[in-house]
């Protein structure tokens, strides 16, 4: 487990991630990490984006439906 600090960053709350945390979440300064709500009332910082990984499932569902028709539109 790694402590937190909340820090007053202008006029609102943040907190600093040591390099640790962010090597284990992959991230660096710039990129984007989901704060989620999971069961038993907790919540979980990931780089990971439920939206987002619905939103490409979705995208190669269709890509594969009309596989044929984007190889003949390639050629």
């Amino acid at each position: 487990m790694i402590a937190l600090k909340l820090t007053q960053i202008g006029n609102s709350v943040g907190v600093v991630l040591p390099k640790e945390a962010l090597v284990k979440l992959g991230v660096e300064r710039g990129d984007i990490v989901y704060l989620t709500d999971v069961p038993g009332g907790e919540m979980r910082l990931s780089a990971y984006s439920p939206e987002v990984a619905e939103q490409i499932a979705l995208g190669e569902e269709f890509m594969d439906q009309y596989r044929d028709t984007f190889r003949a539109l390639a050629k």
